[in-house]
């Protein structure tokens, strides 16, 4: 964790912000709040995991939403990479020739989202890791060393808030804003799709989760979306051709 002076001026602007919001502090608060303090446009946050799917938490803007949703469909990107390394990924910009090898498809995804910079925190407490903030900005952006320690104390905040079930996490409008218990029957959900594309396939999970998130990414489609499809029979995916859905429009 940061320096204690640090931590509670970050603390402040993120209780203030749920005060202007009229409810107990959440993560959501954290990425507005970060935007009002750093050089950036707009924040983001994924819960993550390992063992299960990752989902998007929160985002502050329509941009951020999208990188969210990139990242996590794709399984590539400053998000992801963050939460495999453990460490902070900074990229003051994304036209660097050797993050458009690095991140072949995310990169020119993410500048036509309108992101040029992105900064991914990983947070975590000890060996516990729940997700990742991220940060965008729409020019080229570095971040000084007392910014970066303000977006780390707001990293540090978030994954508190994150691992104390107590703490209301909603906040904004859906769907980027959900309570646990929406988050729990989003993650079982694209689990349970991912179970079915097993059997449909006979592949393994890993594999199984490949092909949701590809499909997702081709048409243009959340996950989650594409998840609810699948589980409940609107979409069947077949080893050797293009996934049917029984009500796809014509």
């Amino acid at each position: 964790m940061r320096s204690g002076g640090r931590s509670a001026r970050i603390q402040v602007l993120v209780a203030e912000q749920a005060a202007r919001r009229g409810g107990r502090a959440g993560v959501l608060d954290v990425c507005t709040a970060a935007v009002a303090a750093l050089p950036v446009g707009g924040a983001g946050l994924s819960a993550m995991s390992r063992t299960a799917a990752s989902h998007p938490l929160c985002s502050t803007d329509d941009i951020s939403e999208q990188l969210e949703e990139l990242q996590l469909t794709l399984g590539e990107g400053p998000c992801v990479d963050a939460f495999l390394d453990g460490s902070a990924v900074l990229t003051p910009d994304l036209l660097t020739g050797q993050l458009q090898d690095r991140w072949a498809v995310f990169a020119d995804a993410a500048l036509e989202a309108g992101a040029r910079a992105v900064f991914a925190l990983p947070l975590q407490v000890g060996a516990i890791s729940p997700g990742v903030l991220d940060l965008y900005a729409d020019v080229p952006t570095v971040l000084d060393p007392e910014q970066l320690a303000d977006a780390l104390a707001f990293a540090d905040l978030a994954t508190l808030l994150l691992l104390d079930a107590r703490i209301d996490a909603t906040g904004g409008p859906a769907p980027a804003d959900r309570g646990f218990e929406d988050l729990d029957g989003y993650r079982a959900e694209i689990d349970q799709a991912t179970g079915i594309l097993t059997v449909q396939l006979g592949i393994g999970i890993d594999e199984a989760f490949v092909r949701l998130r590809a499909h997702a990414y081709m048409r243009g489609r959340r996950l989650a979306d594409v998840a609810a499809d699948v589980v409940a029979h609107r979409l069947r995916f077949s080893p050797h051709a293009e996934p049917d859905r029984a009500d796809e429009d014509t």
